[in-house]
């Protein structure tokens, strides 16, 4: 597994936002914490707060040791707790953000869709490309510059990382990693169909947005083209 999949896979198990807030809670104390209070600090069940601490614990995220909070030592001084701090190593913060709840409410709206007898995948893509041309109308973006860099300027604010060469922009990050690696052709079409929406949102008349997979990074890039 290479460190882009394992820091990839440790910030996706932050999606969960009971989990999440438990993660803030530790990283944020000057020792390290145990059940009960972190449970106290985010309003959760203990057994609830057990359970997700130990699974940052399993993602490398936070790490464990036991200690008497007492300070006792000797017999009577009970049990030593199991008390949990940020992980050594841990990846930052600042890393790209992943959508999987942008993901989740298109793949919602797309299935409502497909009730009223719309195929599936058709839905999808129609939302998708609806949603990133919402997105695109209402971002404001100077209306000036090129429009590969406008749209990338977009995208950029969306943990796409985009890096434009010779009158091509590649997408460094996916904000949908985990999902697209286990449902390629289903997610890589959504985030296609998401792309140009924000594209034709933004009235980029003169770029195109391909699928076009490789490895770590986006399946989508973007060229300038002929007026569309």
């Amino acid at each position: 597994m290479t460190d882009l999949t394992s820091d990839a896979r440790r910030i996706g198990s932050l999606a969960d936002p009971t989990r999440a807030a438990l993660y803030a809670h530790v990283i944020a104390q000057d020792d390290a914490v145990g059940r009960d209070a972190a449970a106290s600090a985010v309003d959760v069940p203990v057994h609830v707060a057990k359970f997700q601490l130990d699974r940052l614990v399993d993602a490398g995220l936070l790490e464990v040791e036991f200690r008497r909070l007492s300070g006792r030592t000797g017999p009577g001084a009970g049990r030593p707790s199991k008390l949990y701090r940020r992980a050594q190593g841990t990846v930052a913060v600042s890393l790209p953000p992943r959508r999987y709840d942008l993901a989740g409410h298109l793949l919602a709206r797309a299935i409502e869709q497909s009730a009223s007898g719309t195929p599936l995948p058709t839905a999808i893509d129609e939302v998708a490309h609806d949603e990133g041309a919402r997105v695109g109308a209402t971002t404001t973006a100077s209306p000036d510059a090129p429009e590969l860099e406008r749209l990338g300027d977009v995208l950029a604010g969306h943990g796409y990382e985009p890096r434009i060469e010779d009158e091509r922009m590649l997408l460094a990050n996916c904000p949908f990693d985990s999902l697209a690696t286990e449902h390629t052709g289903l997610i890589c079409s959504m985030n296609h169909s998401y792309v140009r929406g924000v594209a034709d949102g933004l009235g980029c008349a003169h770029v195109r947005a391909d699928l076009d997979p490789a490895e770590n990074r986006c399946c989508v890039t973007v060229r300038t083209s002929a007026a569309r």
